[in-house]
């Protein structure tokens, strides 16, 4: 809970989350049902210009119904009527659960203490759409009535709203209060210091459907993952490499690509939902050929393997029966040869059909994607990791060609697979020479990253150019929280510590990392990050366009989600984007919405960070942030431990009067 008087403050509380996904505590002894799979005896409906149905069979919160109210035009109302005007003696809320209609559910709660007047003050809910959540009103926030004789839930927005459901509304007894809050901490949050930009494009995805997108007012979508490094634009086929028994498959039912295909398809949803398209390029010399279903372990040219597709017998994993893996294959067998030309043709296709990257075009470009790990996950083509140098010329022959194409082109490289790859090349890391690694030894010792952009600050010195716009890295964390379920408690309390690894210089990371690279395992990657780009090509902006904390269907992955895109904005990172985004009704979901769409009404987080402090961050979690269209102070609350917490809320830089909401 959060003692304060604030001024124009909106508060977003992590708490709110909690809601939706917490278990419905049973009615404590003292309560008075309103509702319970039918109205209580001798309760009435008073409604107004509403739709109501007692009976609704689905969905339901509990038991066998809910209450489903539809209201037909704006400030309608459901209202339920006692049978004799209640004493609050003895009450301290209203509780209830709720499913919000489709776009979200806009009401508000409020208390007559007579049949015909002598209304309470009024309480604002905002329900999620598709998802039940508790509400609690405490009849203190109605100003304390003393007595209820309906109780009204009416609409708040003078407009009809689609239907939405109630279920298991009480009265809640007094007697035993909540438990107590179990430690206090302070927070602090000071508008006149800490100002910098929040970017919106660190609010992105990678291949988010179009109705989230629309939602969430989503800023960047991106089109990436091992199939899209052998995608040819040419024929929409690509090669799905070791996700798929390295099997060429086409990517839609499109009859005339390139005019019509996958790619086509997904940047033109991005325009209808005022979404930039972040599009990865295949640099590594390779694209599917023009045969669908082509494999590259064909097991009638290659032999028996341990594991084949169902669908497709003749397609391997390229393991023979023994173990050993197939060597000697032939890359023609799936793959064309595609050299920077072939790139450039593919870009100045997008610019003639949808304008160049700066005039509503395709905005930003992966230089593919993990590279580092070609020789695992397209093994078939690509057999043998490479070294810096050949790496380096790579990226030098594929980016210069993308910038000659369309010099407002925005590249994002080396997007290499995680933390082993910051400091060693594919070469080494395949032969997992960490001892004595050659090709990093070639290199004068140097880390593989800090060479990357010293390389890129070399060319651009000389020839003028700027081949890389952004220093992308993949970053999931370790430990066995990422792309996972929520898992037991230990599992949970450690996911919510490791997004400390993101920024934090005492935090030592709870996986083999410990062991393994500098600093005895002290990640906090996004200052290094920043340090790197400083030290070897200042102005090159920062990118995470694949990280997952796992989860995302449980509450414990919505609020690592909603305390890593705080961090995101505080620590100034410029872009990042979600691999395997949530459905729209899962937690993690949420999470996004707190900062893009908190209401269902389109009201965002701030867009310029201001300085937010708690004295345990790793409990109580704060972020602040000011809002230009409004000047609203915005705050993100975030609980990561498994207690009540109280803090204390001190503000600093904001007006001596106004609301909080």
């Amino acid at each position: 809970m959060l003692r304060t008087i604030i001024s124009p403050v909106v508060l977003l509380c992590a708490c709110l989350l909690l809601a939706l996904t917490a278990a419905a505590p049973g009615n404590a002894a003292g309560d008075l049902l309103v509702y319970d799979d039918s109205l209580a005896a001798g309760w009435d409906n008073w409604s107004w210009n509403s739709d109501i149905d007692f009976d609704n069979a689905s969905p339901v919160h509990s038991g066998a119904a809910s209450l489903r109210v539809t209201y037909a035009g704006g400030w309608a109302g459901l209202s339920l009527r006692a049978p004799s005007p209640i004493s609050t003696a003895g009450y301290d809320a209203i509780v209830f659960w709720i499913y919000g209609g489709s776009g979200g559910t806009q009401l508000r709660v409020i208390t007559q203490a007579t049949d015909t007047g002598d209304e309470s003050d009024a309480y604002s809910v905002s329900a999620p759409a598709g998802a039940w959540s508790e509400v609690i009103v405490p009849l203190s926030a109605l100003g304390s009535p003393a007595q209820i004789a309906r109780i009204n839930w009416q609409e708040r927005t003078g407009a009809a709203q689609a239907a939405f459901y109630l279920d298991d509304i009480r009265l809640r007894s007094g007697a035993t209060p909540p438990p107590p809050p179990s430690e206090a901490i302070a927070l602090t949050v000071d508008a006149t210091t800490g100002r910098h930009p929040i970017s919106p494009y660190i609010y992105g995805m990678n291949w988010a459907g179009e109705a989230l997108a629309q939602e969430l007012a989503l800023p960047v979508n991106r089109w990436g993952g091992n199939a899209t490094t052998r995608y040819n634009y040419q024929t929409d086929i690509s090669n799905h490499a070791m996700d798929w028994y390295f099997e060429n498959i086409k990517e839609s039912d499109a009859a005339t690509p390139p005019a019509d295909s996958a790619a086509n398809r997904f940047i033109e949803q991005n325009q209808r939902t005022g979404t930039d398209t972040l599009l990865t390029l295949p640099i590594s010399g390779y694209v599917a050929n023009g045969v669908d279903r082509a494999c590259g372990f064909s097991v009638q040219k290659y032999g028996a393997q341990t594991d084949t597709d169902p669908w497709q017998p003749d397609c391997g994993n390229g393991v023979r029966a023994n173990g050993e893996r197939i060597t000697g294959n032939d890359p023609a067998d799936t793959s064309i040869a595609a050299p920077p030309a072939f790139v450039a043709g593919w870009i100045d296709f997008l610019a003639q059909r949808y304008g160049p990257s700066n005039a509503g075009g395709v905005r930003f470009f992966n230089l593919d994607n993990e590279p580092d790990i070609w020789w695992e996950t397209h093994r078939d083509a690509l057999p043998v990791g490479w070294k810096y140098q050949e790496f380096r010329d790579l990226t030098f022959e594929f980016a210069a060609a993308i910038k000659q194409a369309d010099p407002t082109a925005l590249l994002l490289g080396p997007v290499v697979n995680g933390w082993t790859y910051y400091w060693y090349g594919a070469y080494d890391g395949q032969r997992e020479d960490w001892a004595t690694p050659d090709d990093r030894l070639a290199n004068g010792d140097m880390d593989f990253v800090p060479w990357y952009l010293q390389q890129m600050k070399a060319y651009e010195d000389q020839h003028g150019t700027r081949l890389l716009d952004y220093l992308d890295l993949h970053y999931y964390p370790q430990g066995g929280v990422a792309l996972t379920g929520a898992g037991n408690s230990a599992k949970q309390e450690r996911r919510l510590r490791s997004t400390r690894s993101l920024w934090d210089a005492n935090y030592v990371d709870e996986s083999w990392i410990k062991d393994a690279g500098p600093d005895g395992g002290i990640v906090r990657l996004l200052p290094r990050m920043r340090e790197w780009v400083a030290q070897y090509y200042p102005g090159t902006k920062l990118a995470i366009t694949e990280y997952n904390w796992g989860a995302l269907n449980h509450i414990n992955g919505a609020l690592a989600q909603a305390d890593v895109l705080g961090i995101f904005g505080r620590e100034g990172l410029d872009l990042a984007t979600l691999w395997e985004p949530p459905k729209a009704n899962e937690p993690g979901a949420f999470a996004f919405r707190m900062y893009r769409n908190y209401d269902g009404q389109g009201s965002q987080f701030g867009e310029t960070s201001v300085h937010a402090g708690s004295t345990d961050q790793g409990k109580l979690a704060v972020y602040a942030a000011q809002r230009g269209s409004d000047g609203a102070l915005t705050i993100m609350v975030i609980n990561k431990s498994t207690s009540p917490m109280e803090g204390a809320l001190k503000l600093n830089g904001t007006a001596e009067s106004g609301y909080a909401q």
